[in-house]
């Protein structure tokens, strides 16, 4: 199954929010504060990955949208693959193309920030040479203004 990537559509917002939406879930209940979780419903994602369609890239596997990456500046700020694509290279090909972004932004350096349990993830990032940097203040944004979520930066060094 030939794999494309290509800039996201205002028409791909759906997918790209279903694909969040659940991935979501899956990385980050239990992970992260209650507070952040009541704020991340299903319409949030709807929302918000249709105002994000200019930073974000998908991946298309059978003329369906398999996953995707958001870049903005030098942070990889989300990863997400549906779950019938998992394991099969997409994410590596998303994580791959976000480091272009990122060094084609000019930046050396890229970043990310990971929930200390979502261990999936870790080890993915660790696999593909990014590093941990320890703990840190993340803030993630919902209507009422920045919620604090403890998370690991992770780095990798671009050439």
């Amino acid at each position: 199954m030939p794999l494309t990537l290509r800039q996201a559509a205002p028409a791909d917002a759906g997918a790209v929010a279903e694909i969040w939406y659940h991935g979501w879930q899956d990385g980050h209940l239990g992970n992260v504060p209650d507070s952040l979780v009541r704020v991340r419903t299903r319409d949030s994602f709807s929302e918000r990955a249709a105002n994000r369609v200019g930073d974000t890239t998908v991946a298309v596997v059978d003329d369906e949208v398999a996953g995707f990456v958001m870049v903005v500046g030098e942070e990889v700020e989300q990863v997400y693959v549906s779950p019938d694509h998992r394991g099969s290279g997409v994410a590596g090909t998303l994580l791959t193309e976000a480091e272009r972004l990122v060094r084609d932004g000019g930046h050396s350096r890229a970043w990310l920030a990971v929930a200390p349990g979502n261990a999936r993830a870790r080890r993915f990032y660790e696999r593909c040479g990014w590093a941990d940097e320890g703990l840190f203040d993340n803030q993630a944004f919902g209507p009422d203004g920045p919620i604090s979520v403890p998370c690991h930066r992770y780095v990798k060094a671009l050439s």
